[in-house]
């Protein structure tokens, strides 16, 4: 089994079924950072829950203008995300840095480690724009090639279509507190090198998680694919990044 990567809040540790790291408490202490990018490596403790390890702790940090002026320049596509070692900020391992951004244009962000050199690129291009019909994510890992990703199954995009209009009175029903629930857009991402799936972006039951399928990838790269994928959630998703707090 490949190792799987996934954003997630402290408390929810033991709702997953996951094994807290040794020694680690499972609720943030005042002022300590709650979500974690986790990693389960294929192992598995004595009685047979997943065992898993804290990769990173993200952050957005807010621009001079404070919250307003972070979700203005979002809606641009821009982001800003800084991925420590520990709840406390006491140790940077990458920061995503926003090279280019327009709505509804192709966005491109750069992750440095905590020195400032590249560990790579991910550029995110809309649908709509240049002919595509599906959300196209690129990733590159310093001295390796390209890797492409499309987002969502074709056969699963055409389903969602046909059952807009269901989709519709789901959300309507939800805003008038009915209880209704609109799914979710198809997510499923799969990054190919000459053919070869390298990461797959997928449901894993409790939390959309990535594989990484080559064993050459940069931890904190790919922490920051899933901090970026978690924070351009549909409208009917719930981005990270996009809370008031």
């Amino acid at each position: 089994m490949g190792r799987k990567m996934w954003l997630a809040d402290s408390g929810e540790r033991v709702q997953s079924g996951h094994t807290a790291d040794e020694g680690k408490e499972s609720e943030p202490q005042d002022g300590a950072l709650s979500r974690e990018i986790r990693m389960w490596e294929g192992h598995r403790a004595p009685d047979g829950s997943d065992l898993v390890r804290t990769v990173a702790y993200p952050e957005r940090p807010l621009p001079p203008g404070g919250l307003d002026a972070y979700q203005k320049a979002r809606k641009q596509g821009s982001r800003s995300i800084v991925l420590w070692a520990d709840p406390h900020r006491e140790g940077k391992l990458a920061t995503v840095v926003t090279r280019t951004a327009s709505k509804g244009r192709p966005a491109t962000y750069d992750v440095v480690d905590e020195s400032g050199a590249p560990l790579g690129s991910i550029v995110r291009e809309p649908a709509a724009r240049g002919g595509r019909v599906r959300t196209r994510w690129t990733v590159q890992q310093t001295g390796h090639p390209v890797a492409v990703g499309l987002k969502g199954h074709p056969f699963w995009w055409v389903v969602w279509w046909l059952i807009w209009p269901v989709q519709l009175a789901l959300a309507f029903l939800s805003v008038l507190g009915g209880g209704g629930a609109a799914a979710r857009t198809p997510r499923r991402t799969k990054w190919r090198i000459d053919g070869e799936t390298v990461l797959d972006w997928h449901d894993g039951g409790y939390e959309f998680q990535l594989s990484l399928l080559a064993d050459w990838w940069d931890e904190r790269l790919v922490a920051a694919l899933v901090a970026l994928e978690e924070s351009h959630e549909s409208r009917l998703g719930d981005a990270w990044d996009n809370a008031s707090h």
